[in-house]
């Protein structure tokens, strides 16, 4: 049985990032603004770990901010030393940092393998020039792929963070960017549909007309296939859509954009529905009754919001009964699909496997 995943996030502040991008606030989106000590580091996994059971977790302690190492490298230590002391004695099991693709050398990189970082997530939000110069993010999509290969080469499991619908951004090169990093090998990647912030310089531009984020819809949209690229290509999504706070849940500091608090939801629904279009569409009979058995995991993505993915297949196929069944026995993230004799069996891999290559 797998090991039950924790994390511990300990949230580093803007401290130390040598630019300020158009779509970042990290007080507002982190919700944090005072520098964090090595006390408070201890502090925050112990809080943590009075709650998490003690046998057959996977517990890691986590530094978010995206920035971390900008910092100088004896605030760097001082952190990590921190956190080290419980891998040590075996409390938690690792480290994972966020940091910048131009803040990775190989002095940093030692340093974050003596103190046992196991993972390391880069900020690369686009392999595309234009978009990156537009944001004012400071570095070049060859600082990404040579992060990338030195990170590799220390060991360390590389996570890449990319932000979709920014300044001079669009579908096709929000694909282009995903094809880039999967030649770097990543391991992991996280998707997020960029959002206006209150005081961030991209507010400023959508208040002059001058940026337009994504809908909701299109972000979806371009997620979906993202997500499909990047898993059929091996690369585990671990996150798509902003990780919600207070204030971004009740939308106090979201000007505009398609934050949605269930936002992987929707795109993972989106693609149960074009399987559900797919395995229907490549039967030549036409049948009035289907039944489509899913693991219980599974069934929400399945039917989709207020059941949208039941009322697109029945209408799109003249489908007088569409019955859909919880079935333990169906593997996660397979569904199979009955309709009189024959029946279908689908996984997402698969789907992932023969879509946008």
């Amino acid at each position: 049985m797998d090991k039950k995943h924790y994390i511990i996030p300990i949230f580093v502040p803007h401290k130390g990032c040598p630019h300020d991008c158009i779509f970042c606030n990290q007080k507002k989106i982190t919700g944090e603004t005072a520098e964090v000590t090595a006390e408070e580091v201890k502090a925050r996994i112990e809080e943590y770990l009075a709650t998490i059971p003690s046998g057959g977790s996977h517990i890691e302690a986590a530094f978010f901010g995206g920035s971390f190492t900008a910092t100088p490298l004896g605030y760097q230590k001082e952190l990590l030393e921190a956190a080290f002391s419980y891998v040590e004695d075996g409390r938690i099991s690792s480290i994972r940092i966020s940091t910048r693709p131009d803040c990775i050398d190989a002095e940093i990189a030692e340093n974050l393998k003596r103190y046992g970082v196991g993972i390391v997530e880069l900020g690369v939000q686009s392999m595309d020039e234009t978009v990156l110069k537009l944001c004012n993010r400071g570095h070049t999509s060859e600082d990404v792929i040579e992060s990338i290969r030195l990170l590799k080469e220390y060991g360390f499991t590389v996570g890449v963070q990319i932000m979709i619908g920014l300044p001079g951004d669009s579908e096709a090169k929000a694909l282009r960017t995903a094809k880039e990093l999967i030649d770097s090998k990543p391991d992991i990647a996280r998707i997020y549909p960029a959002l206006v912030i209150k005081n961030t310089y991209m507010e400023d531009m959508y208040i002059k007309g001058e940026y337009n984020p994504l809908t909701l819809e299109a972000a979806v949209e371009i997620s979906k296939k993202l997500l499909i690229l990047f898993e059929g290509n091996g690369v585990k999504v671990i996150r798509i859509g902003l990780q919600p706070t207070d204030n971004i849940n009740s939308g106090k500091d979201v000007v505009a954009g398609p934050f949605h608090p269930a936002f992987r939801q929707l795109v993972e629904s989106l693609i149960y529905r074009e399987m559900l279009a797919f395995m229907i569409g490549k039967s030549e009979k036409k049948y009035k009754t289907i039944t489509v058995k899913a693991n219980p995991r599974n069934i929400s993505e399945l039917a989709g919001h207020k059941k949208s993915n039941l009322s697109y297949i029945k209408s799109r196929f003249f489908i007088d009964k569409f019955v859909v069944l919880q079935d333990l026995s169906v593997e996660a993230d397979s569904i199979v699909l009955s309709a009189g004799e024959d029946s279908i069996i689908m996984s997402k891999k698969y789907y992932y496997s023969i879509s946008y290559k």
